[in-house]
């Protein structure tokens, strides 16, 4: 995806995706945002994550690192924050340019959901996205059924994840003083 150079309006780090998006959302962000994950080199994943939004809501989504796109390159932005964000706008016309791309397009809700786990932001995008009249067809939901069958099934990735979840746990818990805590992938102490 060929992206035209927005106005930096922000760049900052958050500790989770969900706050970006609701940022973005709050503030009727016409642009786009390029997630990078602070771990990426933990989880071995290249790239970055790029969500085009128009009036707050996300329409595309597409992962450099993969070169995938739509609900595909939403799976692989789903890796637990922190991220580096870098938050862009750009006029309605060249943004609308970009969203002919169908095969990058995702439904409002979804980045919500999937990235950030928080149905509470989804419904709040739905529902400017239905305002605003971007809800797309309902053919997009078999594709995201897809995704999420596709996700499910990449235990590499999912295995990743778990690695990197385990690795924040023993952290968190040394810095707690809680090591002789933790439970063993066997079940024991």
């Amino acid at each position: 995806m060929k992206l035209p150079r927005g106005r930096l309006l922000r760049s900052r780090v958050v500790s989770a995706a969900g706050t970006a998006l609701s940022t973005v959302l709050d503030g009727a962000l016409t642009g786009y945002v390029v997630f990078e994950p602070q771990d990426a080199l933990l989880l071995d994943v290249d790239g970055r994550g790029v969500v085009t939004f128009r009036e707050g809501v996300p329409m595309l989504v597409y992962h450099t690192g993969t070169d995938r796109g739509g609900v595909d390159g939403l799976a692989d932005l789903a890796v637990p924050g922190p991220y580096k964000i870098d938050v862009f706008s750009l006029p309605a016309g060249k943004i609308e340019e970009l969203h002919e791309t169908e095969s990058l397009r995702v439904r409002p809700g979804v980045p919500a959901e999937r990235v950030a786990g928080d149905s509470g932001l989804a419904d709040r995008t739905r529902s400017r996205a239905r305002e605003h009249g971007l809800m797309p067809d309902e053919d997009a939901l078999a594709d995201e059924a897809d995704a999420v069958a596709s996700f499910l099934d990449d235990e590499e990735r999912i295995e990743a994840i778990k690695r990197q979840a385990r690795a924040e746990a023993e952290r968190q818990a040394s810095e707690w003083g809680l090591e002789d805590e933790l439970v063993g992938d066997d079940g024991r102490e």
